[in-house]
């Protein structure tokens, strides 16, 4: 799960068993070392307290990782089911439970915050610092007209204003909805639009790879047209490019937040009060907004990153290289790690920039402890080699995890190896996490626990405790171990989604359809031998490139948008860096194949309507696609092609000399 999106894996499957083959038998264990088992904050007391009774598990974490401002008295409602409450009739704060209440526990001098700019520059908050950020940016809110239950749009690079903002929000029970920086300005207007928000907070840009790259231009373009209801744009000064000005709509940052009254009482809000909603893309064009609520998401995102990554928030140093605009940037940096009173790193660039050392440079200089990252990062230090981290102490680190995709087991031992290695400078390695979980689901759901768990490299291996996770068969019986199948939820979790902005009826029928009283997470998966799970991908028309979740029908749809493309279909294809990279086949009008740039031409398309995010790796010009003779394309066909394979069994093809065609085509 990226260290952006969190969430479905990286393979693309038809049915589970189709990427069976691809699962190699693992040999090679890993048990926690008996020091760091002596000293781990997860037992395996915690596995049987949450079989024997999974809503008193939880409503102890609960009590001992929150403040409630009203104790709740019911832990869990499931008599509307899909529709979950979890601790329904209390009440609690977000923001005053991530920083007021450690500043009146005597922490308020310990750091929240160290935030690195790319291009170098540096800012540090205390828990007492950035209690008093947030305040400011609630009176600032309340000021401009956003009350409980309004939405506020969120268009902010990875630097402590996001979080101030998210917080802030959180503190006034307004709603936020966090839009990722790499979006265009489209789809930034449709996520306004369907959350309906009144606020936008944006920065004038950030800078990429050593160069500013401008954020404002795409939300002057998103509110060019009428028909929003967004009042006020506030802008974050942070690299300092010339900003188109809109008189009455546009405030700076500095001179609303920056002259806002300090002083701002924290009330408490229903458990069930919204959040968040995150978008999300789905198998129709129309993007999914995820709501969250409060109560139950604070438990579970507290519980697993103090679980999951052995938290010890009085020495320990998180980093969570995930963008705040998708979810693991929500749970694992603004919430969770303030919420446990932990020391964490922002850090606003590029593995890349200023040189490939980066990151290994941040870890010394701030001593980082845990690192939370995504296998494509892994993947791309591999190929740079191991003599680049080698230069730099990584002494510091303990605990590595991975998130956004299945992580392969070559890259899991390079990690354990040379960054858990220290270079191998020690003998002794830090345990890896590697976690399964998307943004509906909220938190972890699968994952070891590194003081108890040998680990198995390339595996998630077992449900947390309290999470009843199982692989089923089609229909929806549990598969015995060694066999394939659907990854499915048995039993409400905490953080769970409540539900797709004002669409129940989607909810229900994208999430709840496929089995009986089961969440199905559209990722095949198998248990093995062991009876540990295995990801093996979506099953659907969502690929994770880089652990960012798109739509096939989303970028078919920006192709054929553009007047030079008659007929489009994308497939996921597997990338050794990337885990998948999009492929575009394109049947062209007219004489625009005799135009030397389309393919160009049409991935600045796509990255236009959608984001750069989403261009196409290859776009392919074809005579003709693969449909059945009810007209729907074979993408399994496509895929075979865009991997370098023969094209598999095409005999329920209506044209079957189309594949030939494909083949001849793509040979000139």
């Amino acid at each position: 799960m990226s260290p952006h999106e969190s969430g479905p894996a990286a393979g693309q499957a038809n049915h589970p068993g189709d990427a069976l083959e691809n699962l190699s038998h693992e040999d090679r264990r890993f048990p926690p070392s008996p020091e760091f088992a002596a000293q781990a904050v997860a037992t395996a007391e915690d596995y049987a307290e949450a079989a024997a009774d999974r809503p008193a598990f939880w409503a102890r974490q609960a009590r001992e990782l929150l403040t409630w401002s009203k104790d709740f008295t019911q832990t869990l409602d499931w008599s509307n089911p899909p529709f979950a409450s979890w601790f329904g009739d209390g009440q609690l704060n977000a923001a005053y439970n991530a920083l007021d209440r450690h500043v009146e526990n005597g922490l308020g001098d310990r750091v929240a915050i160290h935030f690195e700019g790319e291009p170098g520059d540096t800012r540090s908050y205390t828990y007492a610092e950035l209690t008093r950020e947030v305040k400011k940016a609630a009176n600032a809110f309340e000021s401009l007209g956003i009350r409980k239950g309004d939405r506020v749009a969120v268009y902010l690079p990875m630097i402590p204003e996001a979080v101030i903002t998210l917080l802030a929000c959180a503190r006034i029970g307004a709603v936020h909805s966090v839009v990722f920086g790499g979006f265009s300005a489209d789809a930034l207007r449709s996520r306004i639009d369907d959350a309906e928000a009144k606020l936008v907070v944006t920065s004038d840009g950030t800078y990429r790879r050593g160069k500013p790259s401008a954020l404002k231009p795409a939300v002057d373009e998103a509110l060019a047209k009428e028909g929003h209801n967004v009042g006020s744009v506030i802008v974050v000064k942070r690299n300092g490019e010339p900003v188109e000005w809109t008189e009455g709509r546009d405030l700076w940052w500095d001179d609303t937040v920056g002259t806002a009254s300090p002083e701002h009482t924290a009330v408490g809000h229903d458990a069930e009060h919204p959040l968040f909603i995150l978008y999300t893309s789905g198998t129709t064009g129309k993007p999914k907004g995820i709501l969250h609520t409060t109560g139950g998401f604070l438990t579970q995102a507290a519980y697993t990153h103090k679980a999951v990554f052995d938290l010890h928030p009085e020495s320990d140093v998180f980093w969570c290289t995930a963008d705040v605009g998708w979810v693991t940037g929500h749970t694992y940096v603004a919430y969770a790690p303030l919420i446990n009173g932990a020391t964490q790193l922002m850090y606003e660039g590029t593995p890349d920039s200023p040189h490939q050392g980066r990151w290994w440079e941040l870890i010394e200089k701030y001593k980082v402890s845990i690192l939370y990252t995504a296998p494509t990062a892994i993947r791309t230090f591999m190929k740079w080699g191991r003599e680049i981290p080698a230069k730099y102490d990584l002494g510091s680190l303990r605990v590595l995890g991975s998130v956004g995709e299945p992580i392969n087991p070559e890259a899991w031992m390079w990690y354990r190896e040379v960054i858990g290695g220290n270079g191998g400078k020690r003998q002794d390695r830090t345990p890896i996490v590697d976690t399964w979980w998307q943004t509906e689901t909220g938190a972890h759901m699968i994952a070891p626990l590194p003081g108890v768990t040998e680990a198995k490299p390339g595996s998630a291996q077992v449900p947390l405790p309290g999470i009843a996770v199982d692989v089923v068969d089609e229909l929806g019986e549990s598969v015995p171990n060694g066999s394939g199948g659907y990854l499915v939820i048995r039993e409400p979790w905490p953080a769970m989604l409540r539900g797709i902005w004002g669409d129940p009826d989607r909810y229900r029928d994208t999430y709840w359809s496929r089995f009986d009283n089961m969440y199905f997470a559209g990722d095949g998966a198998k248990k093995d031998e062991d009876g540990d799970v295995w990801l093996l991908g979506r099953v659907d028309d969502v690929m994770n490139v880089s652990g960012h979740r798109l739509s096939t029908t989303e970028i078919e749809s920006a192709l054929v948008s553009h007047p030079s493309v008659a007929e489009a279909a994308v497939v996921g294809a597997a990338d050794e860096t990337t885990g998948q990279a999009v492929v575009a086949f394109v049947i062209l009008r007219g004489s625009a194949a005799e135009d030397a740039d389309i393919v160009t031409t049409l991935r600045n398309h796509v990255g236009k309507e959608i984001g750069p995010i989403a261009k196409p790796k290859n776009i392919l010009v074809v005579p003709e696609l693969p449909k059945t003779r009810s007209g729907k394309i074979m993408r399994r066909l496509l895929k075979d092609v865009a991997e370098g394979r023969d094209a598999g069994d095409a005999t329920t093809l209506a044209d079957n000399t189309v594949m030939t065609q494909i083949a001849a085509s793509l040979r000139k």
